[in-house]
């Protein structure tokens, strides 16, 4: 392989694994909060020793998603210097305010939060609490800002040939940046939410400290509910947004070929980089209405692009699918699972299937980070800047080399930080004695 396809395999593998901890910190922190406010309104001792529990898991989350992410931002300039170079001025500024403005503060009120219970008052904790969620999601807005001109490149001018920045307001204001963080932030807590879900599962199935994960259970399966049901609404705006800003991508993610109108959306297709090896069922005038709001509206097929600006088909077309049905299937499991939370225990068998629903989730997402990335290709600025042109000048062996180094020494934190949070998750709060709630 060469340079280029080691670097984007090195970056993948680098994102997607720290991507694991990444939407439990976000989701996470915020339900902390909520359960430390519930104990400051209420004085009930349940929500204080949820806050507790739940902590310990997210403590062990957060320190593995800082370890991950310290490596992703070395990258842009040891795997990514001509993209650093090129646009730099814009992409660099936003990477630094979010490292000041965010990572630090988040880290200093974490450790305010977990040294203080007995230091602060239960109003000051609480208040903590939403700084460090709030400082998490501040932290993912900067991110989420940065790839969002990565997606949609605006306020700025080509200038001594690089990106120079122009309009900091209209970068910060960016459409596409917010539209990914109201879907990347409500997945997370649809997460945070399945995450409660199957580890509170787990226990009632097992009649350990029942009144303490039933009030865990209800909290999840609601949070999940809500959640699952607000993504799916922002995912169809997020598309209606791709038909004006990314048309290839949208292109690519239905395998749609051919320009029309009243564009159909076929329920059984075979894709292939060059056109469609079966295409069935049709859905008249569907894509255009997901795409557009108007059953009648033209889509632009993938003819129509020239076939080096093109992004991978299969790929595309595979991960919408995987996000969106399992999207399907989280509405469904947690609608039900709210209807019966109040006699949840006559339901043994979703108790036993819900622990193995926790890595769903997290599929969803890596599914839909893969198609926001990949079906921006060949760009690593949205029609300003080919990955290709955006690569160090760099061995493929020094490459292949810190790629292999990096994937052993992930896997290493990985298994230790999966199996630290697994303990702790089966063990249960440290006062096993019972809670009236």
């Amino acid at each position: 392989m060469d340079v280029l396809m080691l670097s984007r395999l090195q970056f993948a593998a680098a994102t997607m694994f720290h991507f694991i901890f990444v939407p439990l910190t976000l989701g996470l922190s915020i339900l902390i909060a909520c359960m430390e406010t519930a104990y400051v309104r209420t004085g009930n001792e349940v929500y204080k020793k949820m806050a507790k529990f739940w902590g310990k898991l997210f403590l062990v989350n957060f320190a593995l998603g800082v370890v991950t992410g310290i490596t992703l931002e070395f990258q842009f300039g040891t795997n990514w210097s001509r993209y650093s170079m090129y646009v730099g001025d814009i992409f660099g500024s936003l990477l630094a305010i979010e490292a000041t403005a965010a990572f630090f503060l988040e880290s200093t009120f974490i450790g305010v939060w977990h040294f203080g219970w007995d230091k602060l008052s239960p109003k000051a904790h609480a208040i903590t609490a939403w700084l460090v969620a709030g400082a998490s999601n501040l932290s993912a807005i900067w991110i989420l800002i940065a790839n969002g001109f990565m997606q949609n490149p605006v306020g700025y001018v080509l200038r001594n040939g690089r990106a120079e920045l122009t309009d900091f307001w209209a970068v910060i204001t960016n459409k596409y940046a917010w539209l990914e963080f109201f879907h990347v932030v409500p997945a997370s807590l649809l997460l945070a939410g399945f995450f409660i879900v199957g580890i509170s599962a787990w226990h009632l199935l097992r009649k350990s400290n029942t009144e303490f994960f039933r009030k865990s259970f209800n909290l999840g399966i609601s949070v999940a509910l809500v959640f699952a049901l607000f993504t799916a609404a922002e995912g169809h705006i997020h598309g209606n947004n791709l038909s004006d800003t990314q048309p290839a991508k949208l292109a690519a993610m239905e395998s749609h070929w051919e320009t029309q109108r009243n564009a159909p959306m076929y329920l059984l297709v075979i894709p292939g980089e060059n056109g469609n090896h079966l295409q069935a069922l049709p859905l008249p005038g569907m894509l255009s209405f997901l795409a557009y709001n108007d059953f009648n509206a033209e889509v632009k097929g993938l003819s129509d692009f020239p076939a080096a600006d093109r992004p991978p088909v299969v790929i595309s077309f595979l991960s919408f699918r995987l996000m969106v049905g399992l999207g399907t299937l989280f509405i469904l499991l947690a609608g039900f699972g709210f209807l019966v939370r109040n006699k949840i225990d006559r339901y043994p068998r979703l108790l036993k299937v819900l622990p193995f629903c926790i890595p769903l989730p997290y599929f969803a997402l890596w599914a839909g980070w893969t198609l926001t990335e990949v079906g921006r290709q060949p760009w690593i600025v949205y029609g300003l800047m080919r990955t290709s042109d955006a690569v160090s000048p760099v061995g493929a062996g020094e490459v292949g080399f810190t790629l292999v180094l990096m994937t052993l020494l992930y896997a290493l934190l990985g298994a230790v930080g999966i199996w630290l949070m697994v303990k702790l998750a089966k063990k249960g709060p440290e006062d096993n004695t019972p809670i009236q709630a």
